[in-house]
């Protein structure tokens, strides 16, 4: 209602808040495009990051694809390089990591729902998990490598020192890796070089050595192909041809190793037997597997005369207290009778509540039993992890919390050999066998692998680990014997080239 005296504005109306006419078209958001394609380019950059994971797992046993873990690992540094920030950097490598691990240890997934009879959501979701803490580390390593060049650089560019750069950051992660919470350096990146050209290295620098040199050359890579597109710019040349003749010595130098022989054979030749029993593990710690495991075994042993048997890890899947009497002196008359010494595998009680997985041992050559007590235990296997017992009490495995043996133990004399007993994934820490070795009186002439690999079924973790056993004789410059109850019972030689052909059949000889 309009005031009276107010002046009224001359030529004026009100604007209508509602158009009579059709709409104009709304101005582009550049910045919104933008955006969007950044969007689109950051998901991409991950999920090749991804399948460039997947592809590394590819390189591992069962197949010999030792270029393939080089190139796979160069198409991460590539991308990596090109990463804005160093999170970004990180991000990509962490994708990388869950494509590496989720297709690399899978069957961990077997162990739990299968034989554990976990609920499958919940197995599948603690490999997730577990695959997710293992991406942890080349996301570190590919994080600090990018600041550092940046930092070093003024941007992420690859050239000679940052290509070197990247395989000291790679092998540390892969060392940390290996060392944190006790450790799990399966599939590390030096395994797939087991039967490549780097594997002369390996009694000279480990496997975290050939790790460093496998991450320098495919970074290297990078540096030479990037230097030669743009062989234009200034000491492109140069940097083509340093990386170029740096990858040519890697592989030529372990080429050249390979060959040397650090070690003598000692002795004289043994006949071995090794054992497997082929012991379905849904049975294997019923009432019906014991027994039957027990008269199995028993039997496997006794057959045939030796010079050394092997049995897998638990072949008596009992206490040795409560090994039954008539199996015990079976096993001690044969060992009487044929001269043979007998290493067997069951559970050690040194209490009512302190328990060993242990490797027992009979011969001529020993007054007494013969024990080696595990040293390296596996995490919710053979001890739980504070606040995870509820984890472990969804699980229907005999577990539980075992005692730790010392790096110190002696080796079983077999004629004039020792032979120094590892078990389960022990294989594993390369240093920790080393260790033994040193601190032994009379250091081992051979090694001896006994594992159950039945918990992960018929999958590629048996194939995984038979490499891992062959990178320790590789290591150390000594045969490895392996006794499996499902897996591959081989016997690895000195060389890259000694692999012997796995046996999944009763027994080995």
């Amino acid at each position: 209602m309009k005031r009276a005296g107010a002046p009224e504005a001359v030529g004026t109306r009100r604007a209508d808040p509602v158009s009579s006419g059709p709409s104009a078209p709304s101005a582009p958001d550049p910045a919104g495009a933008v955006r969007g394609a950044t969007r689109h380019r950051t998901v991409f950059r991950l999920l090749l990051a991804a399948v460039l994971g997947v592809a590394h797992t590819q390189a591992f046993a069962p197949h010999d694809w030792w270029w393939l873990q080089i190139l796979s690992v160069a198409g991460l540094v590539a991308l990596v390089a090109d990463a804005g920030r160093p999170r970004a950097a990180a991000a990509t490598a962490y994708a990388f990591g869950m494509g590496w691990f989720l297709s690399g240890i899978w069957w961990l997934f077997i162990s739990m729902h299968v034989y554990g009879e976990m609920p499958s959501w919940m197995a599948a979701l603690a490999v997730v998990l577990f695959a997710g803490y293992l991406s942890i580390w080349p996301a570190l390593a590919a994080g600090t490598w990018h600041w550092l060049v940046r930092r070093g650089r003024g941007g992420a560019g690859v050239g000679i020192l940052s290509a070197l750069a990247f395989g000291a950051a790679w092998a540390l992660s892969e060392w940390l890796r290996g060392v944190v919470f006790t450790g799990f350096p399966w599939l590390g990146s030096g395994y797939p070089h087991t039967d490549g050209p780097l594997s002369g290295f390996a009694p000279l620098i480990g496997v975290y050595g050939i790790t460093l040199v496998a991450a320098s050359v495919s970074a290297l890579l990078v540096a030479g192909v990037r230097a030669v597109l743009r062989r234009s710019e200034p000491r492109a040349a140069a940097t083509a041809g340093g990386a170029g003749a740096l990858v040519v010595a890697a592989l030529g130098g372990g080429l050249a190793l390979a060959p040397i022989a650090y070690t003598t054979p000692a002795g004289q030749p043994l006949n071995v037997r090794l054992l497997q029993g082929n012991v379905a593990q849904d049975i294997k710690f019923e009432p019906v597997g014991i027994q039957r495991s027990l008269e199995l075994y028993r039997d496997l042993i006794t057959a045939a005369p030796a010079d050394l048997v092997v049995t897998p890890e638990t072949a008596f899947p009992v206490i040795l207290q409560d090994l039954p009497l008539d199996i015990a002196q079976d096993v001690r008359t044969y060992m009487e009778k044929t001269g043979t010494t007998v290493v067997f595998g069951a559970a050690g009680a040194d209490s009512p509540v302190d328990f060993t997985n242990s490797v027992f041992a009979i011969g001529p050559e020993q007054a007494d039993l013969y024990r080696y007590n595990k040293h390296h235990l596996v995490p919710f296997g053979e001890f739980i992890p504070f606040g995870f017992h509820w984890f472990v009490n969804m699980m229907k495995m005999p577990l539980g919390d075992f005692r730790r043996g010392t790096l110190d133990q002696p080796a079983v004399p077999v004629r004039g050999i020792h032979v120094a007993p590892n078990i389960c994934y022990e294989d594993l820490f390369g240093e920790e066998i080393a260790t033994t070795l040193r601190q032994q009186a009379n250091p081992a002439n051979m090694l001896a692998n006994v594992t159950n690999l039945a918990w992960f079924g018929d999958t590629i973790a048996l194939d995984q680990h038979l490499q891992i056993s062959r990178m320790r004789a590789l290591e150390m410059r000594r045969p490895m014997l392996r006794a499996t109850n499902t897996g591959m019972t081989p016997w690895s030689g000195r060389t890259a080239r000694s692999r012997r052909s796995c046996r999944r059949s009763r027994w080995a000889r």
